[in-house]
């Protein structure tokens, strides 16, 4: 099995079937996509009965490749899998522009590798400065890095309840389950 196929089962995993809270921005879900998402890439039938095999598809095209998951795997697994589950959870560009502002900062003012610019598209220049990064820290760096990714990803989530009263329904399981330290 390939990292995508068991980041995609992963990610079906810890987002279940089907979802239909009213409190919940991303609406109707079923294994964790939307139904806008869904009908975006094709699926027309109800979000309850989207099979597997098509949810599997659409994690695959919209989130995995939209953040360069197989170039980040060959650099760190680890990372490439947090990557894909924050992309799911909070869109790509977000995922995205975690990596780059933690590569930016973690960059000592440009001197380890070029700052990056955050615009959430992670390509040719988000690999290699993390590829620089990884090669300069090691697996300790490694580490580091999941951790600002995390540290991130859970700030955005009390900053959406803090915006969103309605989030705050679901920001102690977001963090629970979401963000690893």
């Amino acid at each position: 099995m390939s990292l995508k196929a068991d980041v995609v089962a992963a990610i079906i995993g810890r987002e279940g079937g089907y979802s239909n809270n009213p409190a919940d921005s991303g609406g109707e879900t079923m294994y964790g996509i939307t139904a806008g998402v869904a009908r975006a890439n094709g699926y027309t039938g109800p979000m309850r009965d989207m099979p597997r095999a098509t949810a599997e598809r659409i994690l695959a095209i919209q989130y995995c490749d939209v953040i360069a998951l197989d170039q980040l795997e060959g650099l760190s697994a680890p990372i490439a899998a947090e990557m894909a589950d924050t992309a799911v959870n909070m869109g790509p560009a977000v995922a995205g522009r975690f990596l780059q502002r933690a590569l930016n900062v973690f960059n000592k003012g440009g001197t380890l590798y070029p700052d990056l610019t955050v615009d959430g598209k992670p390509g040719a220049r988000t690999v290699a400065a993390l590829r620089s990064f990884l090669l300069l820290r090691g697996k300790d760096g490694e580490g580091v890095m999941l951790k600002a990714l995390n540290c991130l990803q859970g700030a955005r989530y009390i900053e959406l309840a803090e915006g969103r009263e309605k989030d705050e329904a679901f920001v102690y399981g977001w963090i629970a389950n979401r963000v690893e330290i």
